[in-house]
Order: C-alpha cells, then sequence, then structure tokens
C-alpha cells in the first residue's frame, strides 16, 4: 500500500486520522492549563517563565491557552476533513490544502527551531542559565520533535487529500500559497525573536 492512497484507490485516511489526534491530544494540555489544572511537571518540561502564568492564572495568558487549545482542535477538525472520501467543492477543496500546507509548514519551522535551537545550547555554541538546561532538554527532545510531527502529518493528510481533488493545479496553488505564508511568518517570527 503507498502513502497516497489505500488498497481500494482511494486517498489515505491515516495522515488525516494522525493529523486529527495530534491535535487533539495537543490541545488538552493548553485547556487543562487554562482551566488551572494540570500543572504537575510542567515546571520540568516548559519555560519556567510559562509555568508560572499559568499558575498565577494571568489573563493574558489564559486566553492565549484558550485561543491555542482551540486552534488545536481546529487542526484537528481540518485532518477529518481530509480524509473525507467524497470530494469538497472546488473553493472548499482551495481552503483545505492552503491551511493544511499553512499549518504544516508553520509547525515544522516552529518544532525545528526548538531542535536547533536546543542543538546549540546541547554543543556549548549558546549559553543558557544552567537552571534551565534540563527545560532546554525537553523542547529539544520533546516538543520541537511533537511540532514537526504534527507539521508532517498535516503535509502527509494534505498530499493524501490533494489525491482525490479535480482540480489539482489550482489546489496545488493554494497549498504553495499555504506554505510560503507560513514560511514567510516563521522567518518574521523569528526575526522579531519570538519563534
Amino acid at each position: 500500500m503507498s502513502l497516497s492512497l489505500d488498497a481500494t484507490g482511494h486517498p489515505a485516511r491515516w495522515p488525516g486520522y494522525a493529523t486529527a489526534f495530534w491535535g487533539f491530544a495537543f490541545a488538552v494540555p493548553s485547556f487543562c492549563w487554562a482551566l488551572g489544572i494540570g500543572l504537575a511537571g510542567a515546571s520540568t518540561t516548559l519555560s519556567p517563565q510559562l509555568v508560572e502564568l499559568a499558575a498565577r492564572q494571568d489573563s493574558g495568558f489564559i486566553t492565549a491557552l484558550w485561543v491555542t487549545g482551540v486552534l488545536k482542535v481546529v487542526g484537528a477538525v481540518l485532518g477529518l476533513a481530509l480524509i473525507r472520501r467524497r470530494p469538497w467543492g472546488h473553493g472548499m477543496n482551495l481552503l483545505l490544502q492552503l491551511m493544511a500546507w499553512g499549518a504544516g509548514v508553520l509547525l515544522i519551522c516552529h518544532g525545528a527551531g526548538f531542535v536547533v535551537n536546543g542543538i546549540l545550547v546541547e554543543t556549548n555554541v549558546v549559553g543558557i542559565d544552567p537552571e534551565l538546561r534540563s527545560v532546554s532538554r525537553w523542547y529539544t527532545y520533546l516538543w520541537g520533535p511533537w511540532f514537526v510531527a504534527g507539521g508532517v502529518a498535516f503535509l502527509l493528510a494534505a498530499r493524501a487529500h490533494l489525491r482525490g481533488v479535480a482540480e489539482r493545479r489550482n489546489a496545488v496553488i493554494a497549498g504553495i500559497i499555504g506554505g510560503l505564508g507560513a514560511l514567510a511568518i516563521s522567518v518574521m517570527l523569528l526575526i522579531w525573536g519570538l519563534g
């Protein structure tokens, strides 16, 4: 069985299910932290500033947690939308490709940034406070790869979805626009020191 077609010749569904699982699983901590529950272990795996904001129930941070949680659920629903056997309308297919490629590239860039920064810290190219070294390792070996895995799942789901789209040329263009837009956002965030 190929990556993009199942045994019946239809686009493979597992990438969409993997994307949905990733989104729903990743939304849970956001909602738990926004509600003030589930911070156990967070102090060793997350930035101390983020843990403090969550523990204090800082209103701006709590709002950000709710928004990111909702975005993760939207990403999960996008993954499910990409597995539909009957084709969507032309406009919806373009939107799905734009969003899936945008999300995939954005997540890969974000996760790769964590991994690259962590490798620079581990090899002593970049120095950090020794108390933050263990947290940096979590970002390098867990959070960064988790973001990359989500990004790859989005890209694979978009590719599988594209197999079932009648007007592929426009869908490919929409995907390219989504991916390039996400890349531009990632570069701007990096320049501003937010990536």
